[in-house]
């Protein structure tokens, strides 16, 4: 398993008591010898001697589970990696005033012609191991560690994928290179870091939960999952260890994906009837020939005789989002398998499979619980709300107020307040002009004074997506002529996602999210009174919010340091010098509800956009990673969470 920490702040290391063990006769089959015990390590799975289950593998070929198409995917995507990297380390940055992180390849020269021809060597990946373990015991301490590690792959993962396409759309623009119309970001971000060796759990193959991976997190590429180890498939849907790697001979199923591709599923949720793969004809998606009892269709009946839990992973067509968006819906088991007719009138093999109890809400039903909530919130949950606006209008999207514990209704006691109050003083004369706005006539680009203030390089994508900290941002502003379709206004504009303000046992009041929140993107922003020093200093209290406490997270966000060495961080425009506060005791916004966690998914940037004096920025947050509907929001305020809890609940 990757125990790699994130970099900054440093995570606790596993504690030496984790527990590593995988026992695949937890529910033995009658056949087999109950007193038996299996060591650890090598894992051994013995076959079952009863006479009633015939050994399908004596009818196969030696390895017949190989996937040609599969690897030649991967071959593709890491000689596409090698290409990129090659015309990137040749592209000149000489003529350029651009900060790009990856630069983007100029066009072809003479002597760069070879790679249109030749394929550059590439590093052989890393093959993933067959040693299986089941991981328990997990204390605390483990289990911030490896959601740390992670989140840490994530971010780099996202990061790149962000930038590839933004420096390839950026060249197709600036016509260095043609569009490409089938470019693939996912599979180059995957590649290198594979070629990093940055893939997680390829060193253990893990039986049930992966560490770090919660019931209900949410991935936007399939090849997240591959690189995090949560599903090894670039595009089969069963992931298994194959016949010739397992100790016994025979293959074990370890996750499946569920995305609709099969007419013969049938999917209620907690009980689930999953159809096994092959046969299918891959223009008209239907069956053409009858299934086989092999590869992963074995493995899953395999799994099923020795009670091995499976990893079910739905796709599924979101709202507002190209593709499938992928929920991590937990651990089933298959407790039926037959050969049955399907649809299209050919065999194939169904698996029946219960979702194990105990385990939090799937991912994809609070995805159509939150649905249903902003159409109709009192009709899907008639008890509990107490207002369908906290903000009573003053913010671009309605504010729920959900409490359903007990009776406290403090959040209607505060006056909403969206933007802050600056002091006049700080925001006025010179502060307000700032030597003026950009004078572009259009959407601003690059070479305009905007642009200049960032770096040279506006802070967002195409997409409204933060490409990575800085320690200032500049958007556009009153100032600027511009129109509000520039694509450097984008925190000034506004909630841009339905937030729920609701009571909870664990954190009091919480916020969440019903819809899809995607990593890098606006959340929210930090409002109440802006109070000077002096007057902090005469009015210190435990309503305050001092922004000059909360750590920088702004660093981890786009940080891709582990692939690319040579990345620097962000030192321009220069940090500014904090000592402001924010009173937040009679007027607030929902941002004054988000709770404290040291393993935050949501960090604070500092923005200007409506004034220029650096000392006074807004306090905009931005989701750290893709954040799913009905998951708190939780922020670092680098203080104890007991005065943390008194700033949001008096």
């Amino acid at each position: 398993m990757a125990t790699t920490p994130a970099p900054s702040p440093s995570p606790p290391t596993p504690s030496s008591t984790l527990d590593l063990n995988l026992n695949l006769l937890l529910s033995p089959p009658p056949s087999l010898p109950s007193q038996r015990s299996l060591k650890p390590e090598p894992l051994h799975i013995p076959i079952s001697p009863s006479s009633q289950t015939p050994n399908p593998l004596q009818a196969l070929p030696p390895d017949p589970n190989a996937n040609p198409d599969e690897e030649t995917l991967f071959a593709e995507y890491f000689r596409l990696a090698s290409l990129y990297l090659s015309s990137s380390s040749n592209a000149s940055t000489s003529s350029s005033t651009s900060q790009a992180l990856i630069p983007f390849p100029l066009p072809p020269s003479p002597s760069s012609l070879p790679l249109q021809t030749q394929q550059a060597p590439v590093k052989k990946r890393k093959p993933r191991s067959s040693d299986m373990v089941r991981v328990t015991s997990l204390t605390l301490r483990d289990q911030i560690y490896f959601r740390d590690s992670v989140r840490r792959a994530r971010i780099t993962f996202e990061s790149l994928r962000i930038q590839i396409t933004h420096n390839q759309l950026k060249a197709e623009t600036l016509g260095l290179i043609e569009h490409q119309r089938n470019s693939r970001p996912d599979l180059k971000a995957a590649a290198l870091m594979a070629d990093r060796e940055l893939w997680l759990n390829r060193d253990k193959r893990i039986i049930g939960s992966i560490p770090g991976i919660a019931v209900g997190d949410c991935f936007y590429c399939r090849m997240e999952l591959c690189v995090l180890g949560l599903h090894g498939q670039v595009q089969a849907g069963i992931d298994y260890v194959r016949a010739t790697q397992s100790s016994s001979g025979e293959p074990v199923a370890t996750s499946i994906i569920v995305s609709g591709g099969y007419e013969d599923d049938d999917d209620k949720g907690d009980v689930l009837i999953y159809t096994g793969h092959g046969g299918r004809d891959p223009n008209l998606h239907k069956h053409c020939v009858d299934q086989k009892l092999e590869g992963g269709n074995l493995a899953l009946e395999r799994s099923m005789t020795y009670g091995i839990e499976i990893r079910v992973i739905r796709g599924i067509r979101a709202r507002n989002v190209a593709g499938k968006v992928y929920f991590y819906d937990g651990l089933y088991k298959v407790v039926d398998c037959w050969l049955d007719r399907g649809k299209s009138g050919f065999g194939v093999y169904k698996y029946k499979m219960l979702r194990i109890e105990g385990q939090e809400e799937m991912g994809t039903v609070n995805y159509r619980m939150a649905e249903d909530l902003k159409v109709n919130p009192l009709s899907t949950r008639p008890v509990g709300y107490l207002s369908v606006d906290l903000s009573a209008g003053r913010e671009t999207m309605p504010i729920l107020l959900f409490n359903d514990i007990d009776d406290d209704q403090d959040p209607l006691l505060f006056q909403y307040l969206a933007r802050p109050i600056f002091p006049a003083s700080v925001v006025q004369g010179k502060f307000a002009s700032g030597g003026g706005g950009c004078g572009c006539t259009g959407n601003c680009t690059i070479g305009c004074s905007c642009a200049e203030r960032n770096g040279g390089e506006f802070a967002y994508d195409v997409n409204g997506t933060l490409l990575r900290g800085k320690p200032l941002v500049y958007e556009c502003g009153p100032y600027c002529n511009c129109p509000a379709t520039c694509p450097n206004r984008v925190s000034q504009k506004g909630l841009r996602h339905h937030l729920e303000v609701f009571r909870s046992t664990e954190t009091g009041w919480g916020v969440r999210s019903l819809d899809l929140i995607r990593a890098g993107t606006f959340v929210c922003e930090f409002s109440g009174i802006v109070l000077t020093k002096q007057q902090s200093e005469a009015n210190s209290g435990e309503c305050l919010v001092y922004p000059n406490q909360l750590p920088a997270r702004w660093l981890d966000w786009g940080d891709i340091s582990d692939v690319m060495p040579d990345y620097t961080v962000a030192d321009f425009p220069p940090h500014p010098d904090i000592n402001f506060s924010i009173d937040v005791s009679k007027a607030r916004n929902v941002a004054c509800y988000l709770s404290h966690s040291c393993s935050p998914n949501v960090f604070v940037q500092y923005v200007l956009f409506d004034h220029y004096n650096p000392a006074y920025p807004h306090l905009m947050v931005y989701a750290m990673e893709n954040i799913p509907p009905m998951r708190e929001l939780s922020i670092d305020y680098g203080i104890i969470e007991d005065f943390v809890g008194k700033l949001t609940n008096e």
